[in-house]
């Protein structure tokens, strides 16, 4: 699905195509480092000017103004300001989606963003695939500053690529790896989906986990979530080199429709937090 390992350039050149001068609430489309064009939106929320930034990369078939992406956001925005976006091959995001190898680089341009409207600290919080997506980026911008994360959040990610085990999961790669199956991710799930196997592999998320430090690294991840079972956080947290948290929920499925507001403001807490402890230090 690629032409090659994405997030390692040395620098990018992302600017919204469309901006405004003051971190006001807005919609923009930004262009990432590989040319596609990524919708975006902008809320300043009820945190300090210039303070955290929290980016919602959302899972896979969701979309910058699907309701439960907006639902999140709008918990997020009671303690930080939130950028959301539709990852490629989503919403009206251009390009198509590569299922978590790609992506990485439309986290990098919302963060980029973030930081141009003054943000000192940005915290990505990424859901199912954008979980394993904000893992990766995580990984591999660490030496970008105008596109590093300062703390990383994975809720409901799987730990390893190609996982089949459960029927959500094999599914859903019916729907990514078939001609069929990429019809009805196309008409049925709004989703454009690429035609083309990863090559190369792209690191795996519970690879990319050790080189995230020294940024925080929360994993949040359900008891009953039907996608992936309870030892994809437990392998993401022990992979942590400098220690990762790990908030396993009682009784919570999968991804954001799971998250409840009272989870959501813990998270935000959180990741307000780390700011707190980072000003600290």
């Amino acid at each position: 699905m690629s032409s090659g390992p994405a997030g390692r350039a040395a620098r990018s050149s992302v600017q919204p195509l469309t901006r405004a001068q003051s971190p006001v609430r807005q919609r923009v489309t930004l262009r990432t480092q590989d040319g596609v064009a990524i919708e975006a939106a902008y809320e300043p929320g009820q945190g300090a000017p210039g303070g955290t930034a929290i980016v919602l990369a959302h899972g896979f078939s969701g979309a910058v103004d699907r309701p439960h992406v907006r639902r999140i956001a709008a918990v997020f925005a009671q303690r930080a300001a939130v950028i959301t976006f539709s990852f490629r091959g989503h919403g009206a995001s251009g390009g198509h989606s590569t299922v978590g190898d790609r992506e990485v680089l439309d986290v990098a341009a919302a963060v980029e963003w973030a930081r141009s409207l003054g943000h000192a600290h940005v915290v990505t919080v990424g859901f199912s695939m954008g979980g394993s997506v904000v893992l990766r980026h995580g990984a591999s911008h660490r030496g970008r500053m105008e596109a590093r994360a300062d703390a990383v959040v994975a809720v409901s990610a799987p730990a390893c690529w190609f996982y089949r085990g459960t029927a959500p999961m094999r599914r859903l790669h019916w729907i990514v790896t078939r001609p069929a199956g990429r019809v009805v991710g196309r008409f049925g799930l709004r989703t454009r989906i690429h035609p083309h196997e990863w090559d190369p592999v792209p690191l795996s998320p519970v690879e990319s986990v050790p080189l995230i430090a020294p940024a925080p690294l929360l994993v949040v991840h359900g008891t009953r979530d039907p996608y992936f079972p309870v030892d994809h956080p437990r392998m993401l947290a022990a992979a942590a080199r400098e220690g990762a948290e790990l908030w396993l929920e009682e009784g919570m499925g999968h991804a954001e429709h799971a998250v409840s507001d009272e989870l959501a403001g813990r998270i935000a807490a959180w990741a307000t937090a780390s700011w707190t402890s980072a000003t600290a230090d």
